[in-house]
């Protein structure tokens, strides 16, 4: 892949299995977080990967990773990524405002400025925000993300067709269960037989019976921000192991 692409939120997590698969590929990637990754990046992929410490909500240090992706080559595509967990329910809808609005805002300023540069420049680029399977099927008890990603799947159809006249292409991923640190943390914190009935649970909500890996999740992305993906725009993709898909069997039990 030719050219420079920024990742926010992508130290870790779904985020750096992105910045990875990208940077494999050969784009420069510029990755914007609030902290610089702890863990050092591949050796044979770090000339191609460089950090803007800060947050994906400040237009400023949005701005500033945009302008370092320019420095390294043609901006090309934009990744958001980053995300808000933080659960509230509505007896306290200041809190769910807190965050909701932060995470809206996080996929609407990294679109407000990657189709900015993409105008400037005559660029076909194209942005990918991460979604969840929670925007259409909620859980509960975490009603700020699930209506937060509401909010942000929407802004990609809407984006998509205000910009799609300038070649700019807009998609999403909607995530199901991903088996990253943060899960892995959390079935670590837990008592072996709790930890084991989580991992039936997660088997038996994705029809595929399993979690997904973060590198099935980079594919989809690359493949979403290359021209294979040329004709593709204004969609949201599933990238869940068909949990959205699937309906409560009343026979079942």
């Amino acid at each position: 892949m030719e050219g420079a692409v920024v990742v926010t939120g992508g130290s870790g997590g779904v985020g750096r299995g992105i910045v990875t698969r990208l940077a494999e590929d050969g784009a420069h990637v510029v990755v914007l977080d609030p902290t610089s990754s702890s863990e050092v990046w591949p050796a044979h992929l770090a000339a191609r990967i460089e950090t803007v410490v800060g947050s994906a909500t400040d237009v400023a240090i949005a701005e500033s990773a945009a302008d370092r992706a320019e420095a390294a080559g043609s901006l090309v595509g934009w990744v958001n990524n980053a995300a808000v967990f933080d659960d509230a329910g509505l007896d306290d809808p200041a809190h769910v405002m807190e965050v909701v609005t932060a995470n809206v805002e996080l996929a609407v300023v990294g679109c407000s400025v990657a189709i900015r540069r993409f105008v400037e420049a005559g660029a076909h680029g194209s942005v990918v925000n991460v979604s969840s399977h929670q925007a259409q099927r909620a859980v509960r008890g975490a009603l700020p993300y699930a209506t937060a990603k509401a909010a942000v799947e929407g802004l990609t159809r809407a984006a998509a067709v205000d910009h799609g006249p300038d070649g700019i292409r807009v998609n999403a991923v909607a995530l199901g269960s991903i088996h990253t640190a943060r899960y892995a943390a959390y079935l670590a914190g837990l008592p072996e037989e709790e930890a084991d009935s989580a991992r039936r649970q997660m088997a038996y909500l994705h029809p595929l019976g399993r979690v997904g890996t973060v590198d099935e999740v980079a594919d989809v992305v690359a493949w979403l921000l290359s021209e294979r993906a040329s004709f593709v725009s204004g969609a949201v993709i599933p990238v869940d192991g068909g949990r959205a898909a699937r309906g409560t069997d009343p026979e079942e039990q």
